[in-house]
């Protein structure tokens, strides 16, 4: 039997949509004889507690004690957290110091995507063209100074903090009184703030994983948000969400389609991740296509598209990470 622990939640502003992934996973796994899956919920103080309000923790022993010193044997663990300490690397430090297997990409790689400065450094050297934009390391003038001339070239910008996920802190910007707002918000949630330059783009996401030790790029999917609004945190994971998916993007030219596969290739590989990912593209009016963001952990909620693009590469996702646990801990 291999014990399983699934650690969810974190206490973050993405903690509610965790327990969703969870709930997924758990769907996926439960009927499986040979794994054994037992949830805890993380809090913001780092505490895990499982469904009857037991405390525990995991030890350096790769086991999880309760209160009372009973210990269960951890063999492998899934880190069902969307952004902090789950998405950042921080949670996948430890289970390496403690040698504990787990799903999903490695601390570098998850701190590399996790913030959005480093990944645009990195698919540049990577030769993967990513949006036109401005860094931004602190508040004062100068540095506005650079935000508002962006605002002034490019006419409306997305103001994002560096290191939030699902869109966390992102705003869209067309006037100087907005970017005072959003930047005041964005350096609130980030000591580090990307000026983004606007663009009306097709939205495009593309499942990546390995599957039976092989590297799996589905085609990509779209996303259509309102004309109103961008695809952000609430359009992703509110059941009132008025955005519209297609798993299947229609009217791409071989062209596109071929980049876009290999984009995904040489960012799955350059930046070392593991197990999966969900990379997300721009395709402007003019044919131009922008890596926007590489998600080390996707959402697999009943609307989450990793899942649906998954399933319609006729892959079952049982299976997938049934697989990947299995060859972890053998």
């Amino acid at each position: 039997m291999i014990n399983t622990l699934l650690i969810c939640g974190g206490g973050g502003s993405e903690h509610e949509v965790s327990l969703r992934t969870a709930d997924f996973i758990e769907r996926q796994l439960g009927h499986l004889d040979d794994i054994a899956l037992l949830r805890v919920e993380m809090d913001g103080n780092g505490r895990l507690t499982d469904r009857q309000g037991r405390v525990h923790q995991l030890t350096q022993d790769r086991a999880l004690r309760d209160e009372s010193g009973e210990t269960w044997d951890v063999h492998y663990v899934i880190p069902s957290i969307h952004g902090y300490p789950g998405e950042t690397g921080d949670l996948q430090s430890e289970l390496e110091i403690f040698g504990i297997p787990y799903y999903g990409c490695g601390p570098e790689a998850s701190k590399i995507c996790f913030n959005k400065i480093t990944t645009k450094l990195w698919l540049s050297a990577l030769g993967i063209d990513n949006t036109p934009y401005q860094f931004l390391c602190s508040s004062d003038a100068e540095e506005i100074g650079k935000a508002s001339m962006a605002l002034q070239e490019w006419g409306q910008v997305f103001v994002k903090a560096s290191n939030q996920g699902s869109s966390v802190g992102c705003y869209k910007v067309g006037s100087a009184a907005e970017l005072e707002t959003a930047l005041e918000e964005a350096f609130a949630l980030s000591p580090y703030v990307l000026v983004e330059k606007c663009l009306k783009v097709r939205e495009l996401e593309v499942a990546t994983y390995t599957y039976e030790g092989e590297l799996v790029i589905t085609p990509p999917g779209e996303v259509c948000a309102p004309a109103d609004t961008f695809y952000s945190y609430e359009e992703k994971y509110a059941e009132g969400s008025r955005a519209v998916t297609h798993v299947e993007a229609k009217g791409l030219s071989e062209a596109q389609l071929g980049w876009i596969q290999e984009a995904s290739r040489r960012a799955f590989i350059g930046l070392q991740l593991k197990d999966l990912s969900r990379i997300d593209f721009f395709l402007t009016d003019d044919g131009e296509i922008y890596l926007n963001e590489v998600n080390t952990f996707p959402g697999m909620t009943p609307i989450s598209m990793f899942p649906k693009m998954m399933a319609n590469a006729g892959h079952d996702f049982s299976r997938y990470l049934a697989s990947l646990i299995r060859a972890a801990v053998q």
